[in-house]
């Protein structure tokens, strides 16, 4: 029981040390399905940033085609867009995680 809540927790923590490679590994390889709920959750949250990948690649050769502006203002809001997604997604990994820890 304890062990499952610190696996679950370290899937949601794990933003900050392994990306989405233990929740991946905690996925695969655990049998508690309460377990696996909790790293199929931290998964997809851990690659929910990537989500804004294509829009900046898209921004960026946009504004490099055209030229036109002196600002590259689509990049910078794509960079901005970016920034907000990865630091929501890191506030609710803690989150998450932190009522994982607590919940009895």
């Amino acid at each position: 029981m304890e062990s499952r809540k610190v696996l679950s927790s370290l899937c949601y923590f794990s933003i900050f040390f392994a990306g989405f490679i233990f929740p991946l590994v905690v996925l695969i390889a655990s049998g508690d399905e309460i377990t696996k709920k909790h790293a199929k959750s931290a998964l997809l949250s851990h690659l929910i940033p990537l989500i804004t990948v294509p829009l900046l690649i898209f921004s960026l050769v946009y504004e490099f085609a055209s030229m036109e502006a002196e600002v590259p203002v689509f990049t910078i809001i794509t960079v901005i867009l970016m920034v907000l997604v990865s630091i929501i997604v890191v506030i609710w990994n803690i989150i998450k995680g932190v009522k994982v820890l607590i919940a009895e």
